[in-house]
């Protein structure tokens, strides 16, 4: 998965845990102070056909302008999750530069394992392991958005259980100060967190994920960054548009 691609994945999925609500939340990504890509993420209730799951999450990530020149990104997510927001599974299409990829990765709550398998449309090379995982864990998807129904004052921490497929970790987020962020939306009233996601937690490559969400009982996502080693830099992401049912 590219760096971009991954940081798309892992900032742009912060949905309500209301499991009926339909929601859809743009946003505008900068990397280096250039326009690098757009990120549409729909949530809502998963078609009739599918039994199980409670919460189906849409994102759609491209690559803009100069960005997507030097390194093109289209990829589609899906997540189905469960009413408790654990993870049933999740389905992947990257389109990035020269690499096309499909990953798969299913949860079974009741052999506690997670199946991942990556399918390289390129090679036709694929991957797949299976990992230990808790009875009920979160992909990125529903543990980033556990973090809008806890109540953390700033000084308090949690962890999740998240999963990726190819490794089970214990993800620490902590609530860290209050401040005025300023976005295409105006200016909102945030707690910031840190998620602990990098430095050879759940990705080994170095890095800070921050997130802010309003300070209010929506909790709204409004802006994301990462701080990733000089040669990729910060990447920030600005919530500019949201929809409601």
């Amino acid at each position: 998965m590219s760096k971009l691609c991954l940081v798309f994945v892992l900032v742009n999925t912060l949905l309500p845990a209301q499991t009926p609500q339909k929601e859809t939340l743009e946003y505008a990504v900068e990397w280096r102070l250039v326009s690098a890509g757009r990120a549409r993420l729909s949530s809502g209730p998963p078609p009739a056909s599918e039994k199980g799951s409670q919460l189906e999450t849409k994102l759609h990530l491209e690559s803009t302008g100069l960005v997507s020149r030097l390194f093109h990104v289209n990829d589609d997510y899906t997540a189905e999750l469960k009413s408790n927001l654990c993870a049933e599974q999740s389905f992947m299409t990257a389109h990035e530069a020269g690499r096309n990829r499909e990953t798969k990765v299913v949860y079974d709550s009741a052999t506690r394992q997670a199946t991942f398998r990556e399918h390289d449309l390129t090679t036709n090379k694929v991957i797949s392991r299976n990992t230990e995982i808790p009875s009920c864990v979160h992909d990125i998807i529903g543990g980033l958005m556990q973090l809008r129904t806890l109540s953390l004052e700033p000084g308090k921490s949690a962890t999740i259980p998240v999963s990726d497929g190819k490794k089970s970790v214990m993800l620490k987020v902590e609530s860290q100060r209050r401040e005025e962020i300023k976005t295409p939306l105006g200016m909102r009233k945030c707690i910031a967190y840190e998620v602990f996601a990098f430095n050879d937690v759940l990705y080994k490559r170095p890095g800070h994920l921050h997130v802010w969400l309003t300070d209010d009982a929506r909790r709204l996502p409004v802006q994301i960054q990462i701080r990733m080693q000089f040669t990729i830099g910060t990447i920030t992401l600005r919530l500019d548009k949201e929809e409601k049912g």
